[in-house]
């Protein structure tokens, strides 16, 4: 019989071997387990020089489907594969057991080899040659092989599920962008076209049309394109990836300072409806540790959305709080339909809608942004009801140091 060196299981390259006992060593990669893997080697290799016997070292860290197929909890282990039964050693003491099985080892070698002399006669082919059969080693690659090939099956699969899922949420954006591009596009292009029209380049001024109307024109087409890109960056927030690749740049900034702002912005949207604000901002509320173009993209996200489901004549609240030394809470309210209690959680997720706004304009990505921008500056978002019906959106920012 031949006498094998340790070498690595290949799933690339069948093995056949002569030897009636086989083992696998399974190592890893850990400084603490050198030394017992050193001394477990050294006394196999001791044991070749007198038995025939096979032994493959593996490599858990390289080949981890053989070890799952084995089902094998710590490393080093010493498993006997052939002949059967197979029996796995573990543990800091190896050796000692090695030496205690090794004697009814060889004997079931033995006996192995006899039984198959007694059979030699049966694997003779047409031809009169010997088939040698496939190793039980090869066997556990060719299983080991498989079961990698089951899990990368199973993650192609989930691959595929994602895709399609981002392919269909691609196309529902896409037909709303067009639908609801038409409107702010639309109003654009008339305010625009009203003042080409009426613009005399020769003496520099517009004809026929008031300064007053012409201010609300211009007014009018920077509203409307204001629109059209917050359509647009929070699509591509949205698509550019998780949390840990949200960056941020965080400066001492005023946060009520900069709601007013974003108040004026929006102006003409709340007016529009008759819409009541209300705000309850402390002059000495400290300055915040935060992106002001983050958190102006979260300012507007939510007055946004209080402005579309408050009714007209409807009032929206505006609250800041100095929690603790550390943390600021700032606080949006409507007077709208609110939020059941069982979607207060599920509204922050990418995609989602409640089934009542299905007709309304939007993606349902802006609570989401919202979400990862407060989570990017260590701070919390969450959703509660109004006392007076709607909804009260809340989230926290770290105070900028003193």
């Amino acid at each position: 019989m031949l006498k094998h060196d340790s070498m690595q299981v290949s799933q690339d390259q069948p093995i056949y071997s002569e030897a009636s006992l086989q083992l696998l060593l399974f190592v890893d990669g850990r400084p603490q387990s050198k030394q017992q893997v050193q001394r477990i080697r050294a006394y196999l290799k001791e044991l070749q020089a007198e038995y025939n016997f096979e032994l493959q070292i593996i490599d858990v860290g390289q080949q981890p489907y053989l070890a799952e197929h084995f089902k094998l909890v710590a490393t080093p282990a010493l498993i006997k594969i052939h002949p059967e039964p197979r029996q796995t050693l573990a543990g800091s003491n190896i050796i000692t057991q090695l030496k205690n099985w090794w004697p009814r080892w060889q004997a079931a070698a033995d006996a192995y080899v006899k039984l198959q002399e007694e059979l030699q006669q049966e694997r003779i082919d047409d031809n009169g040659l010997v088939v040698q059969p496939e190793t039980t080693i090869n066997s556990i690659a060719v299983s080991a092989e498989l079961l990698r090939l089951s899990d990368e099956i199973f993650n192609l699969k989930q691959e595929k599920e994602k895709l399609l899922e981002q392919l269909q949420f691609k196309d529902r954006v896409i037909a709303m962008l067009v639908h609801d591009l038409r409107n702010p596009l639309t109003a654009a292009a008339i305010a625009i076209e009203t003042l080409q029209s009426n613009y005399n380049p020769e003496i520099g001024a517009f004809q026929r049309l008031k300064p007053a109307l012409v201010v609300n024109l211009l007014r009018q087409a920077r509203t409307q394109t204001k629109t059209i890109d917050k359509m647009i960056a929070d699509l591509l927030q949205v698509s550019r990836g998780n949390d840990t690749e949200f960056n941020i740049i965080p400066q001492k900034m005023e946060i009520g300072l900069l709601c007013l702002e974003v108040l004026e912005e929006l102006r003409d949207r709340y007016t529009t409806k008759a819409q009541k604000v209300e705000t309850d901002i402390p002059q000495d509320l400290p300055c915040v540790y935060a992106d002001p173009e983050r958190i102006r993209q979260v300012l507007i996200n939510l007055l946004d959305n209080a402005i579309k489901y408050t009714p007209e004549c409807g009032t929206i609240n505006i609250a800041g709080l100095h929690r603790t030394t550390q943390k600021i809470q700032f606080s949006i309210g409507d007077t709208g339909p609110g939020i059941p209690i069982e979607n207060r959680e599920r509204i922050f997720e990418n995609h989602y809608r409640l089934e009542r706004d299905e007709a309304k304009e939007g993606y349902g990505i802006g609570l989401s942004l919202c979400q990862r921008i407060i989570r990017a500056h260590y701070g919390q978002i969450w959703v509660d009801s109004n006392p007076h019906g709607g909804a009260w959106f809340h989230f926290t920012l770290p105070v900028y140091p003193v």
